[in-house]
């Protein structure tokens, strides 16, 4: 097909031919569980923010980061959190900031503090705040089955080779 350009302000002696664009080689591609390209990856926890490292988690945990990123698939990558019990909280958030549930019966609510929270388990205080990240719905309980968080340097995933990422790049 040969097609000329239709200016009426072009004086060149020579036509110019545009041809035709093959339109198959721009479909977008969406990714799924299976053609997900799931990586593993280490975070170190110590002296960062809880929400900080809480946001930067979750946007690699739901896979925000890649190209392939597709919002229904669960395309992100594994997550080791190592170094949950030096995690930081400003002001005072430790005595202010309250996590609440409900056993289910009548005057069943429960609270605890940030502090209290984070000396019964360190790990859960990160688990909320990632969870608190992520869809509410059948997705996020699955994307937040990729995260695993310690409260040491020492984790059994050390048969993955997890690459260590600085998280300060993905905040």
């Amino acid at each position: 097909m040969n097609a000329y350009i239709c200016n009426p302000k072009f004086d060149s002696p020579k036509e110019i031919k545009i041809t035709k664009v093959d339109t198959l080689s721009y479909k977008t591609l969406s990714a799924n569980k299976e053609s997900a390209q799931k990586e593993w990856l280490q975070v170190d926890a110590s002296g960062l923010s809880l929400g900080r490292l809480a946001s930067g988690v979750a946007k690699l945990a739901r896979g925000k980061h890649k190209t392939s990123f597709t919002p229904h698939a669960d395309c992100g990558d594994y997550i080791i959190v190592v170094n949950a019990d030096k995690i930081e909280l400003t002001g005072n958030k430790w005595n202010d900031k309250i996590y609440l549930r409900h056993t289910g019966y009548p005057g069943g609510q429960r609270s605890l503090t940030a502090k209290q929270l984070f000396d019964k388990d360190p790990i859960r205080l990160i688990e909320k705040a990632v969870k608190g990240m992520l869809p509410k719905n059948r997705l996020g309980a699955q994307i937040l089955s990729n995260v695993y968080v310690y409260s040491g340097e020492e984790h059994p995933h050390v048969g993955q080779k997890p690459k260590t990422t600085d998280i300060k790049a993905y905040i």
